[in-house]
């Protein structure tokens, strides 16, 4: 019988170095993106998909991430009585996450890698399939990129990897497949190479941050062994099972890939989704024009 996907792991355990100094004292996750951290589009892309609980995978100076999706009903109390009917307004899409949403937390204690760290999630998730999203990526779209890869899950029925075409130029900062087409965005994947040089890039498709995986690749996690950096990566726990003949898919999504890993993305990101946006863009464009910013 088939399993529907109804829970997410998101690890954000990680040092956030790209972002240093403010990362600091300012976890990644929570840098905005036009007036909502980063952490908000992707718990409400999961819960567009119809995905009923999340699994943050944190470090343990991470866990007021819980607090931000919970409602705080003595800031409420303080904004009913001066009349702030438009902040308690922005507040209400926080709730109502919260109201459809299960908010779970578990501690990776040492940056050991994303692998690790989907381990960390195991005692929640068990013998189910379970989602994967990264805080890094975010996916403009018309169908949240998460559904997009459960669709592919509930026929192919084993993990399925989301994919994007980049240019070539751009293919040495990711992971890319080696793949045989077998439908309309749809691909078997024979092999993962990471940050190949243009001339050992097998193609133009890369893995973003979003997955499906199956309960086998929780037996692959247990039993992988650190890299040189002592790390557990989930892309080479990819490969030995792609090695071992076990079935991958990736899906080649539908929408606008929007990275924010790094200082520019973030920063094209934020510049992008602001200037779309109809209650800051007319503003900021005209700002724009007027300060002959470009």
């Amino acid at each position: 019988m088939n399993q529907e996907i109804k829970k997410v792991i998101i690890p954000i355990a990680g040092l956030g170095t790209r972002f240093l100094p403010l990362s600091k004292v300012v976890p990644k996750e929570f840098l905005p993106l036009v007036d909502k951290p980063t952490i908000q589009y992707i718990v409400e892309e999961a819960q567009k998909a119809g995905i009923e609980e999340i699994i943050f995978v944190a470090s343990s100076k991470k866990t007021t991430v819980i607090d931000y999706f919970k409602e705080n009903k003595s800031l409420e109390k303080i904004l009913k009585k001066r009349g702030r009917n438009e902040l308690l307004k922005e507040l209400e899409t926080i709730k109502q996450l919260e109201k459809s949403l299960n908010f779970t937390i578990t501690v990776q204690k040492q940056p050991l890698g994303d692998g690790h760290a989907i381990l960390q999630a195991f005692p929640f998730v068990k013998k189910e399939p379970v989602a994967v999203m990264f805080g890094d990526d975010i996916v403009e779209g018309k169908t949240p990129c998460i559904e997009q890869l459960i669709r592919l899950y509930r026929t192919a029925q084993r993990p399925v990897l989301a994919l994007y075409r980049v240019p070539e130029e751009k293919l040495s900062s990711y992971g890319v497949v080696s793949v045989e087409k077998i439908a309309n965005r749809v691909f078997k994947i024979k092999k993962i190479v990471e940050k190949p040089s243009l001339d050992k890039a097998p193609s133009n498709l890369a893995i973003i941050g979003k997955y499906v995986l199956t309960p086998e690749v929780f037996d692959y996690l247990k039993q992988a062994k650190p890299n040189k950096k002592g790390e557990i990566v989930l892309a080479d726990t990819l490969q030995k099972m792609l090695d071992e003949g076990k079935n991958i898919y990736g899906y080649e999504i539908e929408g606008k890939w929007l990275e924010c890993g790094n200082k520019m993305d973030w920063l094209k990101t934020h510049i992008y989704l602001s200037l779309k946006d109809p209650r800051f863009g007319p503003e900021l464009r005209r700002f724009i024009k007027e300060n002959k910013l470009i």
